[in-house]
């Protein structure tokens, strides 16, 4: 029996090679279904059981029901024979796809690499994205030889040797990712931008936190809420501004200056000292300083009971000195970092007291609020040392010129 159908079948071979292929059909669809329920829908199902994140990540990414589509696709290499007149063609666009699918394999892969590492090192920290892709790079560069070496027959040293008559051409293709592979490189050699800092770059309208680093791209979410993405490269051509220092030191600056009305500085006498003496930061400092220049006087032989040579002192000198004494006491000014109260030059606005200190928060919201709360305070209690703060001519203020005239 077995035998009269051998004898048929090769009496009559198309009918013959028909069913092959029709066997070989077959098998390529039963493949692709026992690939994809064990390999594919394995891994999904093993993958969703475990309690671990780093597996459903890879899986995420490789993709398996991708990856079922190589078994069917090595079967039609194999059996690629089958059909003679078309043989090199097939088995050549096989190997392609096979090749090609393992190279968008192992770049999800390198992508799922990343996702671990940004979910195991935090918000903050060095970011490897750069490197991955500069290896997802070189892995198609790759794959572009390899394909070329499949379809043309040449093998792909020849084709790597001849790339030097072509690198003039690449060099321009390649031009950005060239460039920002090698700002990547000093970037993270440097240490100059992570993710989580506080980047401000004027030539981009970007303030904002580092969200993001790869090779081509810095993606920065600006205090709007709006993304602001800047090419890698032309940061290290801009002129930034990285708050990290500031976060990391524990203090932020508040710099600004209380203007005093110059007409209302003046020496002070008995009764404003006497005055001023009720207030407990600065009694101290009265006293102190009256008698160290009351010892310089006489150590210089000046009559300190004439009243031209008496020691004196300003109203906006005690003023100072109270404002030092106050940041001094206040639990919310870091006391290890810059703590400065000068008088800049005087002008049209008057005369300048300026206040320079760090508070000891970083965040924004309690930094606003202690500043705000110093400013209040000084600005209450300048007419308590009998001054004026400088203010512009309102509307109101001709008024009342005009109404007493």
């Amino acid at each position: 029996m077995v035998e009269n159908i051998q004898n048929w079948l090769a009496q009559n071979p198309e009918i013959s090679n028909l069913i092959t292929i029709v066997g070989v059909i077959f098998i390529i669809i039963f493949s692709y279904i026992i690939s994809y329920r064990l390999l594919a829908r394995g891994l999904i199902y093993l993958a969703e059981r475990t309690q671990s994140k780093y597996d459903d990540i890879i899986i995420q990414h490789i993709k398996p029901r991708r990856m079922a589509l190589a078994v069917p696709v090595l079967v039609i290499y194999i059996y690629a024979y089958l059909i003679p007149d078309l043989y090199e063609i097939v088995q050549d666009s096989m190997l392609f796809i096979l090749m090609w699918l393992g190279i968008i394999t192992l770049n999800g892969f390198l992508d799922a690499i990343n996702d671990i590492y940004e979910l195991r090192r935090g918000e903050t920290g060095a970011a490897i994205r750069g490197y991955l892709d500069i290896i997802k790079i070189l892995n198609l560069l790759v794959g572009v030889i390899l394909s070329i070496s499949i379809f043309t027959g040449r093998s792909p040293l020849t084709l790597l040797a001849g790339l030097g008559a072509i690198m003039a051409v690449i060099l321009l293709i390649f031009r950005d990712t060239i460039l920002s592979f090698m700002a990547s490189v000093q970037i993270s050699a440097n240490d100059l931008v992570v993710e989580g800092d506080w980047l401000e770059v004027p030539a981009y309208n970007a303030d904002g936190e580092v969200i993001d680093i790869s090779l081509h791209q810095i993606k920065i979410q600006n205090w709007d809420k709006t993304i602001s993405f800047i090419p890698t490269y032309k940061l290290l051509e801009s002129s930034y501004k990285n708050w990290r220092g500031m976060s990391e030191s524990g203090g932020r600056r508040i710099k600004r200056a209380i203007h005093l009305d110059l007409n209302s500085i003046r020496f002070c006498d008995e009764m404003m000292l006497e005055s001023f003496k009720r207030f407990q930061l600065v009694h101290v400092y009265i006293d102190e300083k009256l008698t160290v220049m009351r010892e310089r006087f006489e150590a210089r032989g000046v009559d300190t009971e004439d009243p031209i040579n008496s020691p004196r002192l300003t109203n906006a000198s005690i003023y100072r000195a109270y404002i030092d004494a106050f940041l001094h006491n206040h639990p919310r000014i870091h006391q290890d970092l810059t703590l400065l109260v000068r008088q800049l030059d005087p002008g049209p606005t008057g005369l300048p007291i300026e206040i320079y200190v760090f508070t000891n928060t970083t965040d924004w919201i309690e930094y606003e609020d202690i500043q705000a709360n110093i400013f209040d305070h000084l600005l209450a209690v300048v007419p308590e040392f009998e001054l004026r703060v400088f203010q512009e001519p309102s509307g109101r203020d001709f008024e009342s010129l005009v109404r007493s005239i």
